[in-house]
């Protein structure tokens, strides 16, 4: 029996998605859920473990993980490493990538699925639908709507097929269920098992009481933050110390202050760096991602992502050039 092991991202819909959508088409023996944060030493341990024979992984699926300059040159390294150890790695995203790293990992073998007009479960949905049904597609389209990405040409179709209120109500239940559990691993992992079998989110045990008690959270951060969000000619910005993720309140400030792009960011004192979303809206004219890619690695952090939705990782004492040069670069 082949060892299969899928990696996704654990902080949104169409990470969990897509591991759930794999885990319903082949049977795989573990699902690693990841953030940004620990991708690279993941991947490391785990290329690490197959070269020193302790573990052997016959297909490697990687979804919805995004690369930024800091890190792209070392996942096509431990990809190829992976494929040298006669691993299978099929790679499923849709996050701005360099032209450069994608025709260095097709070069190593990589069975790539990439493109930035679909969310990862589409593309994930779209590849395996022989294997899918009706339920797949719902969770494909939750996944989609959650990444404001139900206008790409595959999602519009998926997503017109199924009664928006009742696809709104799941996906939105459980963006916040997941957002809720990022320090409880176990419950993850129920959700994704739970998505594989079929079961709705809202038939999820507890995850509603989950996603409303967390939406309570939200709006008491938003209330508490309303009255001190600093505006830039472009952009505006605020700390939380909330245990919330930057992600649920900067849409919030998005709408609250009327600028092209809001930002919104948590201080980690173990590594002396700030945490940062940035979310732009239909004013902003400039592919955020790519701006915050180059930025961010010129300050010596990383980050990255999609045109409107974005996040980085930067040292504390050059936070303020980072807004200044994100501010400037905004219009």
């Amino acid at each position: 029996m082949k060892n299969r092991v899928c990696i996704s991202h654990k902080e949104d819909v169409d990470g969990v998605s897509s591991a759930a959508l794999i885990k319903s088409a082949f049977e795989i023996n573990t699902i690693i859920l990841v953030d940004y944060a620990n991708m690279i030493k993941t991947l490391r341990s785990m290329v690490s473990s197959v070269q020193d024979g302790t573990k052997k992984i016959d297909e490697l699926y990687i979804c919805d993980l995004g690369l930024s300059k800091k890190n792209e040159n070392e996942f096509v390294k431990i990809l190829k490493q992976m494929i040298e150890a006669k691993c299978s790695v099929t790679y499923f995203d849709h996050h701005d990538l360099d032209k450069k790293i994608l025709a260095e990992l097709k070069k190593s073998g990589v069975k790539l699925l990439h493109s930035a007009k679909e969310c990862t479960s589409i593309h994930i949905y779209n590849k395996y639908k022989r294997k899918f049904g009706s339920y797949q597609a719902f969770l494909a389209a939750a996944a989609a709507l959650t990444d404001y990405l139900e206008t790409g040409p595959i999602a519009s179709n998926l997503v017109s097929r199924f009664d928006r209120q009742f696809l709104m109500l799941e996906a939105t239940a459980l963006s916040y269920m997941i957002s809720s559990s990022q320090h409880d691993s176990d419950f993850l992992a129920t959700i994704v098992e739970d998505l594989s079998q079929k079961k709705y989110p809202h038939d999820i045990e507890g995850g509603f009481q989950r996603a409303e008690r967390h939406a309570r959270k939200v709006l008491t951060v938003v209330k508490s933050i309303e009255n001190s969000i600093i505006l830039a000619k472009n952009l505006a910005h605020i700390q939380i110390n909330s245990e919330l993720p930057s992600s649920m309140v900067v849409n919030f400030v998005l709408g609250m202050s009327g600028k092209p792009v809001a930002l919104v960011y948590k201080t980690k004192e173990d590594i002396n760096s700030c945490i940062i979303s940035i979310r732009g809206s239909n004013e902003c004219k400039v592919h955020l991602g790519r701006i915050v890619n180059d930025l961010s690695s010129a300050l010596s952090g990383s980050g990255g992502g999609h045109e409107k939705a974005c996040g980085a990782v930067i040292p504390k004492d050059k936070f303020p050039e980072f807004i200044k040069q994100l501010d400037k670069k905004s219009r």
